[in-house]
């Protein structure tokens, strides 16, 4: 089957009010509105390309996104790349290791470099928290942020509720708990701020260890007691404990953790007959989640992985076909 010259939808017919920020920062930056929009245009490309022999969409030919990644991730690089390609665009693939990064090269000259090249869209993942704003400054072209530091990760955000839409339908009125290391999270930052603007309740839990200074000032509420937190709930989110960013003891033992914070079949019970599951991944089975509840009903954690291609085709197209600031 040949694939459609048609978009998907037509940026020309996107109301003005309705345009997406230059760069995709922060959910922080989107409107109820335009998030919609870009959940709409998500499900429109997922009708668009099912059933199809090649699942391409020509929309984006002749266009460069390049894939700047200072920090490790698979599912996040292969997940952009994919997004690109299905929408036939091109495709630079700049890792830190092994580049002129690892002599030395800034930031800013790296920006440089991409700027000569003519990219016009840059997914940048960087350890440092800020670092795709500092690159926004510097490139003429779409900067998206895949993750920076501990600060936020708005196409995981994104992708996250897209999946509960799928589930739940409207989010608005839904509550939603966010479990774990929040502290370490950027996934965690990007799910309330965005759940928050779509009208879901939000409630964060969390030993008081691994919650950020100043989570007061968030749009959700706070509990330390997870049994409390978990009757009656649309979605239980489980983040994973990162231990690679902790330099301290955050709590007692994994035993200890996986006892009062960790998701178990009793738990699980908790939620509402329709309840789902989420997990941002890679997880720590039998610490944060046992692994007959990751694998287990109502568990939607593979089908994310898959909506992360979808919904980042979707920002891809809305950035790159006009339908955003210029």
């Amino acid at each position: 089957m040949t694939t459609s010259a048609i978009p998907v939808i037509d940026p020309a017919l996107v109301p003005a009010t309705l345009a997406l920020p230059r760069h995709l920062l922060s959910t922080g930056d989107l409107t109820a509105d335009t998030a919609t929009l870009i959940l709409d245009t998500a499900a429109r490309i997922e009708q668009a390309i099912a059933g199809r022999e090649v699942r391409k969409l020509p929309t984006l030919r002749g266009r460069t996104v390049v894939n700047l990644f200072y920090e490790d991730s698979t599912r996040t690089r292969i997940s952009f790349e994919l997004a690109a390609k299905r929408l036939s665009a091109d495709v630079i693939n700049f890792s830190a290791k092994g580049s002129s990064v690892s002599k030395g090269e800034s930031l800013k000259d790296t920006a440089l470099t991409l700027q000569a090249m003519g990219a016009d869209a840059v997914v940048c993942r960087h350890q440092s928290s800020g670092a795709p704003h500092r690159l926004a400054n510097w490139v003429d072209g779409h900067v998206i942020n895949a993750g920076d530091g501990t600060h936020e990760h708005p196409t995981q955000a994104l992708l996250d509720a897209y999946t509960l839409r799928r589930h739940l339908g409207e989010i608005a009125g839904r509550r939603i708990v966010i479990v774990g290391d929040v502290l370490h999270s950027r996934v965690a930052r990007s799910n309330v701020l965005l759940l928050a603007t779509l009208g879901a309740e939000v409630t964060l839990v969390a030993p008081p260890t691994l919650l950020p200074i100043g989570v007061g000032s968030w749009p959700c509420a706070v509990d330390y007691d997870l049994d409390h937190a978990l009757p009656g709930a649309d979605a239980v989110m489980m983040l994973r404990v990162q231990r690679e960013r902790m330099g301290g003891a955050f709590f007692p033992t994994e035993r200890e953790y996986s006892r009062r914070y960790g998701l178990d079949g009793r738990r699980r019970a908790l939620l509402a007959p329709h309840g789902i599951v989420l997990h941002p991944g890679p997880m720590n089975r039998g610490m944060e989640i046992e692994p007959s509840v990751a694998d287990g009903q109502g568990s939607v954690i593979v089908e994310q992985v898959g909506n992360g291609v979808t919904v980042r085709m979707a920002v891809l197209y809305l950035l790159l076909s006009g339908a955003s600031e210029v």
